[in-house]
């Protein structure tokens, strides 16, 4: 991957993690938040379009990664966790899940830099041990028989 390509994947990451917030904790909708988006981000297209795909997969399916995160952090429930831990994870573990092609080890390199960056100072380890855990399973094929 070029340096280019590298910086809009992590350009998109920020936004949809920003779209996700917004709709969590703003109390957006997430159209909203992406109509908002495309009329003021300070990113490249690709990485407007990207952020915007990521986002409205990781909504989407926000339920299903609050159930697996809550298996696998059951002292952390998502409800008890901080917006942007909730969401970092919620937008790694679709990624997880759609991207197969990308390395687990980038999705939690990168989901971790985001966690330290907008969340506390116990995120990064929080998020880096809950999607260790995630990424075997998903990736591993044991999701479903848990």
């Amino acid at each position: 991957m070029t340096r280019t390509a590298k910086s809009v994947r992590r350009a998109a990451r920020e936004l949809a993690l920003n779209l996700l917030f917004q709709a969590d904790v703003a109390r957006l909708t997430l159209d909203e938040a992406i109509a908002a988006a495309r009329e003021n981000a300070k990113v490249p297209i690709e990485a407007l379009e990207t952020g915007i795909e990521y986002a409205s997969g990781a909504w989407e399916a926000a339920r299903d990664s609050d159930a697996l995160v809550n298996r696998l952090a059951p002292e952390w429930t998502v409800e008890r966790q901080s917006s942007v831990d909730r969401n970092v994870l919620r937008l790694a573990i679709y990624e997880l899940r759609s991207r197969p092609e990308v390395p687990a080890a980038i999705i939690i390199n990168e989901a971790v830099d985001l966690a330290k960056t907008y969340g506390s100072e116990e995120s990064g380890k929080f998020v880096n041990g809950v999607l260790s855990a995630a990424a075997r399973m998903i990736r591993d094929g044991e999701e479903e028989n848990t």
